[in-house]
């Protein structure tokens, strides 16, 4: 910590150390899922003291590790199951840390109210409005003063077309992995969304010089399954090689691999229709289906609004693999 700064300064930059360890941590516990966490371990991952971690972590988040973690488990495996493949629930329930079925069939009919199974018949029927709701559009980026803006995301009207009235052209294509910082909005997706691009990543990225570079916008969770205070959304921009963020961001890769890709031009209220198409209709007619890999909506920021029309330009990007 840099003692000449001023009070608020020191203390944005204390808050912005804490965001990016626990950060840190929260990536680390999604990506062992199916192995018992090690609190000291954790601790390591975040350089935090190992005595004081657990009360750190449960201060930070609003609930205690043990908890994060048997939601994380609980929600991964939910939808792994509404993804409509064979896997038995038993893999299922094992590849995300549940010891043996019966334990697994109890804690989820806990949270969700049914039996894996039971969840697994309704998917059809959530699959659409959820990925929909997933997905908020960055609204501009660069805006000028006195301009006119699209609806924040999220801010639907009754004007929306029905999903079945969209249709885009679809492409399957290999897509790289792409080096890239972002910064973490906890809570619920919607208006909320635009508000933290234009207030906090684009000044962010003018700052750093990075204000022409690709834009991916990432929606974590489900939040039909998370609870919407605890669904995370990424604000990503593509770094060159050994950068280095400051402040709040960190460095992460986007997988690539095997996506549908759709090119969405419109008014920004209806790109939710977008996303029911091609999931309800599209993915469905396709002889594929999503993996574990996360979707997000890519764009430049300087080409993503037209002024003329307030039509928001962006590539819909789905990871797929076959059924």
């Amino acid at each position: 910590m840099n003692h000449t700064l001023p009070p608020d300064a020191r203390m944005r930059a204390s808050r912005a150390e804490y965001a990016r360890r626990m950060n840190r941590v929260l990536d680390y516990i999604d990506r062992h899922l199916d192995a018992p966490l090690d609190l000291a371990q954790l601790a390591d991952v975040a350089n935090f003291s190992r005595f004081h971690f657990h009360r750190i972590f449960a201060a930070w988040m609003g609930e205690t590790l043990g908890d994060y973690a048997r939601r994380r488990r609980l929600e991964t495996a939910a939808g792994r199951l509404a993804r409509g493949s064979a896997e038995p629930v038993l893999e299922v329930a094992l590849a995300c840390g549940f010891g043996s079925g019966e334990a697994f069939a109890r804690a989820f009919k806990q949270q969700f109210g049914c039996t894996p199974t039971e969840w697994r018949a309704g998917a059809p029927q959530r699959a659409a409005a959820q990925l929909a709701a997933m997905h908020s559009n960055p609204d501009q980026l660069h805006s000028k003063p006195g301009q006119a803006r699209p609806r924040p995301p999220g801010d639907h009207d009754g004007s929306l077309t029905l999903y079945g009235e969209t249709e885009m052209d679809v492409q399957i294509t290999d897509l790289p992995a792409v080096r890239v910082a972002y910064q973490r909005l906890i809570g619920p997706y919607g208006p909320q969304i635009g508000v933290f691009w234009r207030q906090t990543m684009a000044p962010w990225m003018r700052s750093h010089g990075l204000d022409g570079q690709l834009c991916y916008g990432v929606g974590h969770d489900d939040p039909s399954v998370t609870p919407p205070d605890k669904c995370r959304y990424d604000a990503c921009v593509t770094v060159p090689e050994g950068f280095q963020p400051t402040g709040p961001a960190s460095l992460a890769t986007l997988p690539g691999g095997r996506y549908a890709v759709a090119k969405f031009r419109g008014q920004p209220q209806t790109i939710s229709n977008a996303w029911m198409w091609l999931t309800r209709e599209w993915l469905a007619s396709s002889g594929l289906q999503c993996d574990d890999r996360p979707s997000f909506e890519r764009f430049d920021p300087a080409g993503s609004f037209d002024p003329a029309t307030g039509d928001m330009i962006c590539d819909i990007c789905i990871p797929v693999r076959a059924l």
